[in-house]
């Protein structure tokens, strides 16, 4: 007897238990419905409405089962009890009160149900399909349908156009638009959503918190907003808020395409792989996406992330046959054998773009300037903008020249923006300068620089002398205009600096700078060396059409007064103890 004790309770130490609550419900009832099993799904949503009576959503899918099944009184009962009684703000069912009553050819109440959503909802979920149905109540009332306003049509079109310019990665254009219509409609929280985005790719940590927080103030589950604020946390390592908010949304089960997507890819980025792979799949099952490259190349992410390596191969080589101009998917397809041998981790991100190191080592092999793609790419952008507010010194320099390389308004704002920083280093405020006015801005320029606000004329350079010569210019000018294709602007900016620098300390005693091409390709000279290039007189003074004499005597002067001989032995003393001219 103690043995058959004994054993039944090693027995019982081998099951499982279940976790019944709404989420398993609710689980069960949309397999269901992916099988078209309605009375199936009809019982564990009710079942899921057992365990939490006050949640508004799991009546609303109760009442769509019933719509599903025909029972159009039963829906309409339970979706009239969720706005008078549970949750007011829940406006689109009074869309799905609409429909329930066309269904039952009751058009006046129809246009009712539809008036009262379009009046009310200001996000605009339904707004097609109320068009279609508005069409339909004309043609049976025989009449227009009696509607005032679409609220949520209030700023809808600049909305759009924000949308757009976040897309193309003018994110400061967003940004003017996006707080201009927040601020006439402070209801409308795409739009919300949205602005906290555009501060978040801009590096405005602070102002995407705040934003976000008034989303959730206004409605708490919003799920756009959600998804937001746990990617926000992550950014700033909030262990203590992110677990309870990476809890709520792995017990989430959208039911709309859109928030489904939405949720998959936060979860990836969350590194909740396994969560983000679920929804994915749920996704490649409709028809509608299964062309879409972009997909294929999600839920591959997430496989190589959880062990699933041949899924991982095979949905990559799918998003290859999809978009085989891509290069996304042959990268992360020879990225795969070395993740399969342990040589490096998966991949972390699920952006389908080469990683942005990647982009970043085929532009600087380029002699071109970066391709337009790259230039019109969100993700890039954002990336340069999150760089210069929050990279280290040398990231935030090949950032710098990278925005003179794409040279549109945004870029120009983001660097006018950059200079009057306190906290940024002069060195790089002054490169920031130079690439202002590389890509043709000639307007007074505010900046802090030695902690003191100053202003920069077009006509003189960011210098202490209280003249410029235009001799001086041509100089400058003769040799920026041959360094152009082979230096890059910090060289060029170095160039400016050595000659700055000369001149000050000469002054009032400047040379007579008879041969300008000489002065010019002194400077190149001197320049190459400081960054270590190898160079020769010969052949700079072939390239400035002067001869060696003359290079090497101007070089000599501006080396006797700046010290870089000097300098260099300093700084690099085991090279220039070798170096013969």
């Amino acid at each position: 007897m103690k043995e058959k004790k004994r054993a039944a309770m090693n027995n019982k130490t081998k099951v499982i238990p279940i976790q019944w609550d709404a989420t398993f419900f609710f689980e069960r009832a949309v397999r269901s419905l992916d099988r078209y099993h309605y009375d199936k799904a009809l019982k564990y949503f009710r079942r899921a409405v057992e365990y939490e009576p006050d949640n508004p959503v799991n009546h609303c899918n109760m009442a769509g089962i019933l719509s599903e099944m025909g029972n159009y009184e039963g829906s309409n009962e339970i979706l009239r009890r969720i706005v008078e009684e549970m949750d007011p703000e829940m406006t689109e069912c009074h869309f799905y009160m609409a429909n329930n009553f066309a269904n039952m050819e009751m058009y006046e109440a129809a246009e009712e149900a539809l008036v009262r959503y379009l009046e009310e909802d200001g996000e605009g979920q339904f707004l097609e399909e109320s068009e279609e149905m508005m069409e339909l109540l004309h043609y049976e009332l025989e009449r227009p349908t009696k509607l005032a306003f679409i609220k949520a049509r209030e700023g809808i079109y600049e909305h759009d156009q924000a949308r757009s310019l976040l897309e193309e990665g003018k994110f400061v254009e967003a940004v003017r638009m996006l707080e201009s219509i927040v601020e006439k409609n402070a209801g409308f929280l795409a739009a919300r959503n949205n602005l906290a985005l555009a501060y978040y790719y801009m590096g405005m940590f602070d102002k995407a918190l705040a934003t976000i927080g008034e989303v959730l103030e206004i409605e708490s589950g919003n799920l756009h907003a959600l998804c937001n604020l746990a990617i926000f946390y992550q950014h700033a390592h909030d262990q203590v808020q992110l677990k309870p908010l990476v809890e709520l949304l792995a017990k989430t089960v959208p039911f709309h395409e859109e928030h489904v997507f939405k949720l998959a890819t936060t979860m990836g980025i969350l590194g909740e792989h396994g969560e983000a792979y679920r929804h994915f799949l749920r996704l490649l099952k409709d028809s509608t996406v299964q062309s879409d490259a972009c997909l294929y190349h999600y839920t591959a992410v997430a496989c190589s992330n959880i062990g699933r390596f041949d899924e991982a191969q095979r949905l990559w080589l799918q998003a290859g046959k999809l978009d085989p101009e891509s290069k996304v998917s042959s990268y992360y397809l020879e990225q795969l054998a070395g993740v399969r041998a342990g040589r490096h981790p998966a991949p972390t991100s699920y952006h389908y773009h080469l990683p942005f190191e990647e982009q970043f080592k085929l532009w600087e092999k380029s002699t071109d300037a970066i391709p337009d793609h790259l230039k019109r790419d969100p993700l890039v952008r954002s990336s340069f903008f999150w760089a210069l507010r929050h990279g280290d010194r040398h990231t935030k320099l090949q950032v710098i020249q990278a925005l003179g390389l794409i040279a549109d308004n945004e870029v120009k704002d983001a660097l006018r923006d950059f200079i009057v920083e306190p906290q940024e280093e002069d060195y790089l405020k002054r490169i920031a300068i130079f690439v202002l006015r590389s890509i043709g801005v000639h307007d007074s320029l505010q900046a802090v620089l030695e902690g003191q606000d100053t202003v920069i004329e077009h006509s003189r350079m960011p210098s202490r002398l209280p003249v410029w010569e235009d001799k001086w210019q041509a100089v400058l000018e003769a040799a920026l205009l041959r360094m152009k294709k082979h230096y890059d602007l910090v060289q060029q900016h170095d160039l400016l600096t050595l000659w700055i620098e000369f001149l000050s300390r000469v002054y009032p005693d400047v040379p007579k700078l008879g041969k300008i091409e000489g002065w010019a390709a002194a400077l190149e000279y001197l320049t190459a060396k400081m960054h270590r290039r190898a160079i020769s007189y010969h052949e700079v003074s072939q390239r400035y059409g002067t001869s060696i004499a003359t290079v090497s005597k101007c070089a000599k002067r501006i080396d006797e007064i700046c010290g870089i001989k000097e300098k260099m032995k300093m700084a690099f003393p085991a090279l220039t103890a070798n170096h013969q001219e």
